[in-house]
């Protein structure tokens, strides 16, 4: 867990995802649309990706990606976003975590 411990809390939002992925794809864009810039590693791109995608399984990342932290704190895969989004939560944790601004 330490690796993916210490990349997020680098930043206010990262992105754990595959390329290849479209509701990955769908997440990094939502993220954006709101202002935010988060930092995305790419698990099939990424020289540790095997290690990461093993701790953020350890994490209850099921399936592995895509897995977003906000503030530092693993909000969950795309169902998990979504319905923040839907609850209108979403926008408020950017917010808290410095992620965008008003």
């Amino acid at each position: 867990m330490a690796m993916v411990t210490s990349l997020v809390s680098e930043r206010p939002v990262v992105i754990f995802s595959k390329s290849s992925c479209c509701m990955c794809h769908t997440i990094k864009t939502l993220i954006s649309n709101f202002g935010a810039n988060p930092t995305v590693y790419e698990l099939d791109e990424h020289p540790d990706g095997k290690r990461l995608e093993k701790e953020l399984r350890g994490l209850g990342c099921k399936p592995s990606v895509p897995a977003v932290f906000i503030g530092e704190e693993l909000i969950g895969g795309a169902n998990e976003v979504m319905r923040l989004h839907l609850q209108g939560q979403l926008v408020q944790l950017l917010l808290n975590a410095n992620a965008i601004w008003v």
